[in-house]
């Protein structure tokens, strides 16, 4: 009925692909015990002065939270040393990444660019707006050409965004090359260097400045990061993400956004989370230590590994078995991975840090599949 007056970007559009829940599995597989190793959560839940700030405020739901987010603003500008007319914040990164390309870019005149793959909600909302996307494939270690990603810029380019530490692969390019992209765009193009994984890039011995631009004090003008509390803060069901981007734009995203998307215990979670950084210091503990266990448990396994920075790893299984039988088998056991043909990488998988027992039973599950030999 309406097929014909729907847009044709929308009926073009192919739509994001979630990792699947573990519900879903429990039900199609008829398990008790599942464990998601999908989607790139916090392997240890959530900081309990977030979950005792969520009882406290349960009873404020029927309220509407300020308008802004003044407090949340405050702390978090607070938090990160910088000037609070730059803070913008969105229901997840993923409003932000879709505000940015609205405002900027305009249909059937400008582009933005992004390696491939890359997330794939940069050449979704692009495409939904009716944008052209120019995507510049990534080197075959996965490792970033900024020399060739510029070869498709010009001047209509409006966003150029950048992952770090990337997705799904877990590379980090050197701040300074990044800095570099940066000083090489033209007049009018926003570099959107997007941080979601920045809190594991550092290994026990390094500072998290050496990796992040912003950390640093060193942000370009013409940049902005993004930011989100669903990693290590453990807040991804409630969708907390955080821009740091220019005054004068931040200043338009205030008067486009739309009102209330972060609603009020979201705020109440990330003033909390804020407070305990106990538990985020556990966290990045437990991923980077999980992270050695299981790029060693994986190489053991003659997979090809991925080197990462993230709470994450990429690998592909030996030629013995496929990375869709493997990921299949996993399911079969109550493990969730992430296939990734829809990154158009079928013959990779990417597992999320876990804790130290879900490590265990992936790391067990993957190698008596393996010694199958099941195609």
């Amino acid at each position: 009925m309406f097929e014909n007056v729907v847009r044709p970007e929308i009926r073009a559009l192919k739509p994001y692909v979630p990792g699947r829940s573990i519900d879903e599995i429990r039900e199609e597989y008829g398990l008790e015990n599942v464990v998601k190793m999908a989607s790139n959560e916090n392997p240890l839940g959530v900081s309990n002065l977030v979950r005792e700030a969520l009882g406290r405020h349960a009873d404020t739901v029927f309220r509407y939270p300020a308008g802004g987010n003044p407090r949340l603003v405050r702390a978090l500008a607070e938090h990160w040393n910088t000037d609070p007319a730059r803070i913008v914040v969105g229901n997840g990164s993923d409003e932000i990444i879709d505000m940015l390309v609205r405002m900027l870019a305009v249909a059937g005149h400008d582009n933005v660019v992004c390696f491939r793959p890359c997330f794939s909600l940069y050449p979704i909302q692009s495409l939904i707006q009716g944008v052209e996307i120019r995507r510049q494939p990534v080197n075959a270690d996965f490792s970033f050409d900024f020399d060739k990603l510029l070869t498709l810029v010009d001047e209509n380019t409006r966003l150029v965004f950048v992952t770090t530490p990337d997705n799904p692969s877990g590379f980090c390019p050197r701040p300074d090359e990044v800095r570099n992209l940066a000083q090489r765009l033209p007049q009018n193009c926003l570099l959107v260097i997007d941080e979601a994984y920045m809190d594991f890039a550092p290994a026990q011995d390094e500072s998290e400045a050496d990796w992040s631009l912003f950390k640093r004090g060193d942000l370009p003008d013409n940049a902005c990061v993004i930011r989100t509390f669903s990693k290590s803060y453990g807040l991804a069901g409630l969708r907390i993400g955080v821009g740091i981007l220019p005054a004068e734009l931040a200043s338009y995203y205030w008067r486009a956004r739309l009102p209330f998307s972060v609603n009020i215990l979201a705020e109440e979670a990330v003033l909390a989370a804020l407070e305990d950084e106990g538990f985020r210091e556990l966290t990045l503990k437990t991923v980077r230590e999980g992270r050695e266990v299981l790029h060693r448990g994986l190489a053991e396994l003659s997979c090809t590994v991925l080197p990462s920075r993230a709470n994450f790893l990429m690998f592909m299984p030996p030629s013995s078995c496929s990375a869709a039988t493997l990921y299949k088998k996993l399911l079969e056991r109550g493990i969730i991975v992430r296939a990734l043909a829809s990154y158009e990488l079928p013959d990779y998988i990417r597992v999320s840090i876990g804790n130290a027992e879900e490590n265990r039973l992936f790391l067990r599950a993957t190698a008596e599949i393996l010694a199958g030999g099941d195609r």
